[in-house]
């Protein structure tokens, strides 16, 4: 259907809010604000029978007519009329029948919104910013909004907080209740004795106009043992309702750090059947596994889910989360939470996770991960929605005027441009290109925020690769100079200048980066836009970092010069062979070598300590093969090939922690102990350490004794019980004669 301009038609107040709300929404995207007439093209009529989240749309005499119990079903009809339209020379084309019946899957369905310096993006916006934000997150049918409230924020502020948080919670909280969307308050627990923490509580919630949901997370942060956290919840929800009878409290099975059996004494409290809480919510540093949770938790606790949308690295779903495999140069140069559309992943994760849950509030810190919010509240509601049409929803509505295929393209592309290596991956350009030409075309764009989110991205992943690319082909060369002991040569090759074309894109991403704050506040980095540090989303601060071993190899240039020259040989030998498996040993680094190539599934939820995005780290000192760091009780590997026969011995470059502690660190090879004691035994080989290493890092050697490997197969097993092994590299390594 296509109409030249809109008209619509609503009788009582609420039908009349939502009609605005749609006028409102209509004249964003096409300048002709619709006319209220009583034959209109859209109609707004209350049905009590339907349920708060239900709408329906019908056809009747030319009209469509949006029926819905209340001002949130009407917004899900807007939200829906929105998607589904496209406006191009000064048409609104709709470009799909929308008529029918809706019902979401999940009964909860939001996302947090937490005004805090932590965030990259939210502290900057005012109450009125986040109402609109709200509908936004509504179109896609979005029911709850979460704050966060933190002692430490009082305290803690920057230039971007214009007014109390007091004052910013109790207005958003009026504001979105107009919404009729459900109002959910993240409230960690502090360390008061607790008549003066129920004291607190009280007089917070005195002052907040409602409240849907009150969530005390178990950890992260919050030091309680399982008991004690929940009578401390038991006893704040006594008191919560006696100023808002209705509010449902959940908390979380997040269990913090150094608390052995908190899950288990979770449940033994949570079997005992506390009345005064209504369900239960799981998500980072979870006290156990989703499908446990469920399986173990009495049936008339629901659970909700907590996924972290936001970040990349160091997290709970990190990018590629299922092996654990991107690449170091894009998580060095993008870190925690630069812009991060992943919609095939989280779409992924949604289908592992809805079976055991009742729906979901997302943990967000900025509008880094708006598309992310947007595809998870549209699953949240259909969860067999096509994803495509999902993306195209998002381009309909977010990008008026804009080529709907290349939009969806091009956010698919952002996702695909982090597969592998960005020197290798042929999607960078086309992606860009996307964005680019849709700019091109429909100019208005680029006074779009999130637009310029996207572009923003994807230049940034054309400026890494390029880097790379240069910098891999310089340090082929530079190499090949180091090889005839020409350090001088070398040191030329890897100080040649950047192009014109890398010194124009750094500036166009600079310039984003400064109307990208100006428009929606997002703090890209430190010195100029207040972001809370160089992981909260500063890419700006982090851009620049190393994506090659260039700087690494210009250092150790320098320390070459500082060797006697009849050194230089063994050294330059050395530097130039590391990492370089010759046939019949073996060499692992968890940055540059894929988890598959292990040839065993080590347990979950390892963590991944990744090193690159940290600037005191990857400064030129440490080798791009060390970024990644594994760090668990255990590990195994398999491998064969060592056919060698002058005997081998095992090299693991390792990052020591709490040395004191540990007693029974464990190396296995076959099924034989090699080494079994403190941290980490075996011989220290200093000169690895300063030639070759990087500080902090330690590297032992271990003899494998005859009778070991098996006809040249090893199975290679680490364990520490207490507080695990942190590895980066690993090596089998041939005798010398």
């Amino acid at each position: 259907m296509i109409y030249r301009e809109l008209s619509f038609f609503s009788r009582s107040d609420t039908e009349r809010k939502a009609g605005d709300i749609f006028a409102e929404e209509i004249e964003k995207r096409c300048g002709n604000k619709p006319r209220f007439t009583e034959k209109a093209d859209v109609v707004f009529s209350e049905e009590p029978d339907l349920g708060r989240d239900e709408y329906r749309i019908e056809s009747e005499s030319g009209s469509l007519i949006f029926r819905a119990s209340g001002i949130r079903g009407f917004l899900y009809a807007v939200g829906m009329f929105l998607r589904k339209t496209e406006y191009r020379d000064g048409e609104i084309r709709l470009v799909t029948d929308i008529t029918g019946s809706y019902s979401p899957y999940m009964a909860i369905r939001g996302h947090q919104l937490g005004w805090r310096t932590l965030s990259n993006t939210y502290e900057a916006w005012t109450p009125d910013d986040t109402y609109t934000y709200i509908k936004d997150l509504m179109f896609f049918g979005c029911n709850t909004f979460e704050h966060t409230v933190f002692d430490d924020v009082a305290r803690k502020r920057n230039a971007l907080m214009k007014q109390s948080e007091k004052d910013y919670i109790r207005e958003c909280t009026e504001k979105a209740k107009t919404l009729d969307i459900d109002v959910s308050f993240w409230y960690p627990n502090d360390e008061k004795p607790l008549d003066e923490s129920v004291k607190d509580r009280k007089a917070f919630f005195e002052d907040v106009p409602a409240a849907d949901f009150y969530f005390p997370p178990g950890g992260d942060p919050g030091e309680y043992e399982a008991d004690e956290f929940l009578h401390r919840t038991v006893e704040i929800a006594k008191a919560i309702r006696k100023i808002h009878p209705d509010v449902k409290i959940y908390p979380s099975a997040q269990s913090p750090h150094g608390f052995g059996h908190w899950g288990d004494v979770f449940i033994e409290e949570m079997e005992k059947l506390p009345e005064e809480i209504d369900g239960i919510i799981t998500g980072p540093n979870c006290a156990m596994p989703l499908h446990e949770l469920r399986r173990r938790l009495p049936l008339r606790y629901p659970i909700r889910l907590y996924p972290d949308i936001t970040h990349n690295v160091r997290c709970e779903y990190p990018v590629h989360f299922d092996r654990d495999d991107w690449h170091y140069a894009w998580a060095s140069t993008l870190s925690r939470e630069s812009v991060n559309p992943r919609p095939t992943e989280y779409r992924t994760i949604h289908r592992l996770t809805r079976p055991y849950v009742i729906g979901s509030v997302s943990y967000s810190e900025g509008i880094n991960d708006d598309i992310n919010k947007m595809v998870w509240s549209a699953l949240d509601y259909c969860p067999d929605a096509d994803l495509t049409e999902i993306l195209g929803d998002y381009a309909r509505l977010f990008f008026p005027g804009a080529d709907t295929q290349k939009a969806v393209n091009g956010i698919f592309g952002l996702e695909k441009n982090w597969e592998g290596d960005p020197a290798e991956n042929p999607h960078i350009e086309t992606t860009l290109r996307f964005f680019e030409e849709m700019a091109s075309e429909t100019p208005s764009l680029l006074e779009n925020f999130r637009f310029l989110l996207c572009l923003f991205r994807a230049k940034c992943d054309r400026l890494v690769q390029m880097r790379r690319q240069t910098e891999l082909l310089q340090i082929r060369q530079a190499k090949k100079r180091l090889a005839c002991g020409d350090l001088d040569g070398a040191e030329a090759i890897l100080k040649e200048p950047v192009s014109a074309e890398y010194r124009k894109l750094h500036d166009d991403i600079f310039a984003i980066g400064k109307t990208l704050f100006e428009s929606c506040g997002i703090q890209l980095d430190t010195a100029h836009y207040f972001a809370d540090g160089w992981e909260r989303g500063a890419v700006l601060d982090t851009i620049d970092n190393p994506v090659t071993d260039r700087l690494w190899l210009l250092d150790r240039i320098d320390y070459a010069r500082k060797l006697p020259e009849t050194d230089r040989p063994r050294f330059l030998d050395s530097l130039l062979n590391r990492g370089v498996a010759k046939k019949g040993n073996y060499y692992f680094s968890f940055a540059e070598n894929s988890f598959t190539e292990l040839g065993e599934p080590q347990e979950p939820y390892f963590y991944m300590d990744f090193q690159g995005d940290r600037p005191n780290v990857n400064n030129g000192t440490i080798p791009m093969a060390m970024l990644k760091v594994y760090d668990h009780y255990s590990f195994r590997m398999k491998t064969g090939g060592l056919t060698g026969q002058n005997g081998y011995r095992l090299r693991l470059n390792l990052k020591p922690r709490y040395r004191d502690e540990v007693t029974a660190f464990t190396i296995k090879i076959n099924g034989k102990i090699l080494y079994q004691g403190k941290q980490y035994g075996g011989e220290r080989d200093e000169v690895f350490e300063k030639e070759l290493s990087a500080p902090g890092f330690e590297c032992h050697l271990y003899d494998i004794p005859d009778g070991y490997i098996d006809n040249g197969c090893v199975e290679l097993e680490i364990t520490e019980p207490l507080v695990g092994v942190m590895l980066s590299e690993i090596f089998f390594e041939e005798k010398e004669n």
